[in-house]
């Protein structure tokens, strides 16, 4: 199902959203998969990792000084900054710090883009990041993209697939129809559930993403 889109330039307004998310990640022949669920605001994100049933993998939360990883046997790693904490943690590099601005389709300025206006394809600190959208119609020119594929040469390659957005309340007066709206005081933490080490095991595949790439 396509996922209830915002406005690009409402998230561009109001800073702050959460979103759902099916992701892929490939590293070094080994495939990864599972469910994400993230809280931005321009002074924290909060990362939640599942598993394709919903079991608990990891949460993250990282601010401007500090990033943490706390995983379900109480072990807990920080850094200084998230690129930093995944790089350690994981053994190769992630770039969760740039995807604020990916999914809301922004840093693209100047690229490539679809005959609605709408950005395609756009590159930073050596990832590429190929954006693709849920509808081609005229009324969704100021949709965000729905699918991500990034990539690094020689380095992992991350699949997103974005279900579902909320927005804050108030962030440009009425939320897009089907969004949800929270308040933009409070948002809900998921807490760990499982036990799980990294690197992240190998998981059930879950549904097909798109074959654009």
């Amino acid at each position: 199902m396509a996922a209830a889109q915002p406005e690009r330039s409402t998230l561009a307004a109001s800073g702050s959203f959460a979103l759902a998310a099916r992701f892929s990640l490939r590293v070094d022949e080994q495939n990864h998969s599972g469910r994400l669920d993230w809280q931005h605001s321009p002074t924290s994100d909060e990362w939640l990792l599942s598993s394709p049933f919903g079991q608990g993998l990891a949460e993250i939360v990282s601010t401007p000084a500090v990033a943490c990883l706390s995983a379900g046997d109480g072990r807990r790693e920080c850094d200084a900054s998230l690129d930093a904490l995944t790089q350690r943690v994981l053994g190769y590099p992630l770039p969760l710090a740039g995807l604020a601005d990916w999914v809301r389709g922004r840093g693209a300025e100047g690229g490539r883009v679809d005959a609605l206006g709408r950005p395609l394809a756009l590159a930073r600190d050596g990832w590429y990041v190929d954006l693709a959208y849920d509808s081609d119609a005229a009324d969704a020119a100021d949709a965000p993209p729905g699918r991500l594929f990034i990539s690094r040469p020689g380095g992992p390659e991350l699949r997103l697939v974005i279900d579902a957005w909320t927005l804050p309340l108030g962030a440009n007066d009425a939320p897009a129809a089907g969004v949800d709206a929270i308040s933009p005081l409070v948002l809900p933490v998921v807490p760990v559930t499982a036990v799980q080490a990294t690197p992240l095991p190998a998981a059930t595949p879950m549904t097909p993403l798109s074959s654009d790439h």
